[in-house]
C-alpha cells in the first residue's frame, strides 16, 4: 500500500509541474509582434516580402489609368510620347471620376489644355481630328455647316427631329464612318462624348416657328439648357446660334452688338425673338457660372440652296414665286430694308468664331442691303424679267430696317463676307429649280435661259 501511495505522488507531482507550464491565457502586449518578426528572420522570408512589395508597385506604376484613378500620379502628365489619342484615352479614364480635372499635352511651342473631353479618339483618325455635333443639322444652315466639318475630317454626329430639316441634305454623307445621324428632339436630353456643340436645333423662318410658338419657345429655352447642360458635363465648346431677330424693330441702324434691341415681349414673334435672347442669357450664365466655353453668333438674313421652298422668308418666296410664273408678294410698301449673306460665308463665320478665343456676341452678316423691291429686281434679273410684282398688307412686328455692323468681327475673328447677292443667287435659283420641277426638259431650258441672262447681265 506504501508502494502505490509513493507512485500516485509522484504521478501527481509531475502533473504539477507539467500543468505550471502551460498558462491558457493569452499574453499581453505585443508579444505576438515579437514572435512574428522572429519567425520572417529566422525562416529567411523577409525578402519574399519586399520583392511583393516591389512587384505590386511596378504594377501601378506601370499602369497610368489606375496611377491616375487613386492618386499615384499627379494631376497634371506630361504626355508628348503617346500624342493626342493617349491624351484623350488618358482623360476618358478619368471623365466619369474627375470631370474637372486637367491635363497638359505640348503641341508645338503652346500647350493644349485637354478638359474633361468626353470621348476617346478611336483607332485610325487622324490626329486631331474633333468629335462635333451639330443639333438641326440636317437643315439648310446646318446641313453646310456639316459639309465643311467632315471636309476637313471631323468626326460629325448630327441632331435633329426633321420638322424643317430634311435627310436629303446629309443623304451624301451616309456611309462614312466619320458621320453619324441620330433622330432627337433637343427638348428632351441627349447624353454624348463630344468636344464641340453647334447648337443651331430651332425652326428659324416665321411660318414654321408660328406654327407651333409655344413649341418654339420650349426648343429656344430647354432645348439650349439641355446642350448646354451637356457642354458642362462633358466640357465641350458650345456655339449658339441666335439671331438678328433679338433687335427686334430697331431703333438703331446699323445694328451692332451692344444694341439691346425693341422686341415686342407679347407679338407673333415674340415666340423666336425672345425665346433667342433667352438662350443668350443661358448661354451667359452658364459660360459666367458654370465656366462653360461658350460662343455666341448672330445671324442676319441668309439664303442658299438647301433652304426651305415657301418658308415665308423674302428671298425664297421670291424665287420660288418667279420660278412658277406666279405674282411676287412684297409686303407693306416694299421700303423696308434687308441685308442678305449667301450660306457660305455664315459657315465660315461660324467656324471661325467657334475656333477662336472670343465669345461674343458677334454679328454675322452682309452688310449690303437691299429695299425689298430691289430684291424682287434682282430676281427678275437673274430669274424671269417679265415676273410681276404684287403688294400686300405688310405682317406684325415686321422690322422696317436691318443691317449688320461687322466691325467687331471683322477686328477679332477677321472675318467678312465675300460673295454678293448677284453672285450667290443663281446657286439657289438653280437648285430651287431642280427641286421644283425635277429634271424636266423644262427646267433645263429655264436654267440655261438664266445663266444666259447672268452672264449678259456681267
Amino acid at each position: 500500500m506504501a508502494a502505490v501511495s509513493s507512485m500516485n505522488h509522484r504521478r501527481h507531482e509531475e502533473s504539477a509541474r507539467e500543468s505550471s507550464s502551460y498558462d491558457a491565457k493569452p499574453e499581453k502586449g505585443w508579444g505576438w509582434v515579437r514572435r512574428s518578426v522572429k519567425c520572417v528572420l529566422h525562416e529567411q522570408r523577409l525578402w519574399c516580402v519586399v520583392l511583393g512589395v516591389l512587384l505590386t508597385s511596378a504594377f501601378f506604376v506601370l499602369q497610368p489609368s489606375y496611377g491616375f484613378q487613386y492618386g499615384f500620379l499627379k494631376k497634371e502628365a506630361v504626355v508628348s510620347d503617346v500624342g493626342v489619342e493617349g491624351a484623350y484615352s488618358r482623360a476618358y479614364d478619368l471623365g466619369h471620376r474627375r470631370a474637372s480635372e486637367e491635363m497638359v499635352m505640348p503641341y508645338g511651342k503652346q500647350g493644349m489644355r485637354i478638359i474633361s473631353p468626353g470621348a476617346k479618339v478611336p483607332l485610325g483618325l487622324k490626329k486631331g481630328a474633333k468629335r462635333i455635333v451639330v443639333t438641326g443639322g440636317a437643315g439648310f444652315v446646318g446641313s453646310h455647316l456639316v459639309d465643311r466639318l467632315m471636309e476637313r475630317g471631323d468626326n460629325v454626329i448630327v441632331v435633329d427631329n426633321f420638322f424643317t430639316g430634311k435627310k436629303e441634305n446629309v443623304m451624301h454623307h451616309f456611309g462614312n464612318p466619320r458621320f453619324e445621324l441620330i433622330r432627337h428632339d433637343v427638348v428632351e436630353p441627349l447624353l454624348l462624348e463630344v468636344d464641340q456643340i453647334y447648337h443651331l436645333a430651332c425652326p428659324a423662318s416665321p411660318v414654321h416657328y408660328k406654327f407651333n410658338p409655344v413649341k418654339t419657345i420650349k426648343t429656344n429655352v430647354v432645348g439650349t439648357l439641355n446642350m448646354l447642360g451637356l457642354a458642362k458635363r462633358v466640357g465641350a465648346r458650345f456655339l449658339l446660334t441666335s439671331t438678328s431677330e433679338v433687335y427686334g424693330d430697331p431703333l438703331q441702324h446699323p445694328q451692332n452688338e451692344s444694341y439691346w434691341g425693341n422686341v415686342n415681349p407679347i407679338g407673333v414673334r415674340s415666340c423666336y425673338d425672345e425665346g433667342k435672347r433667352t438662350a443668350e442669357t443661358l448661354a451667359m450664365d452658364y459660360h459666367r457660372g458654370a465656366k462653360v466655353e461658350v460662343r455666341i453668333a448672330r445671324i442676319f438674313n441668309t439664303y442658299g440652296p438647301r433652304m426651305c421652298i415657301d418658308d415665308g422668308r423674302v428671298v425664297s418666296n421670291f424665287v420660288a414665286q418667279a420660278l412658277r410664273k406666279e405674282p411676287m408678294t412684297v409686303y407693306g410698301d416694299g421700303k423696308q430694308t434687308r441685308s442678305f449673306q449667301y450660306v457660305s460665308d455664315l459657315v465660315e463665320g461660324l467656324m471661325r468664331l467657334m475656333d477662336g478665343e472670343h465669345v461674343g456676341p458677334f454679328n454675322l452678316g452682309n452688310p449690303g442691303e437691299f429695299t425689298m423691291l430691289e430684291l424682287a429686281e434682282v430676281v427678275k434679273e437673274v430669274i424671269d424679267p417679265a415676273a410681276k410684282i404684287v403688294f400686300k398688307e405688310n405682317t406684325q412686328d415686321d422690322p422696317h430696317k436691318r443691317k449688320p455692323d461687322i466691325t467687331k468681327a471683322k477686328d477679332l475673328l477677321g472675318w467678312e463676307p465675300k460673295i454678293p447677292l448677284r453672285q450667290g443667287l443663281p446657286f439657289m435659283v438653280t437648285d430651287f429649280r431642280k427641286r421644283i420641277f425635277g429634271d424636266s426638259k423644262e427646267a433645263l431650258r429655264e436654267d440655261e435661259m438664266g445663266n444666259a441672262r447672268i452672264t449678259q447681265s456681267d
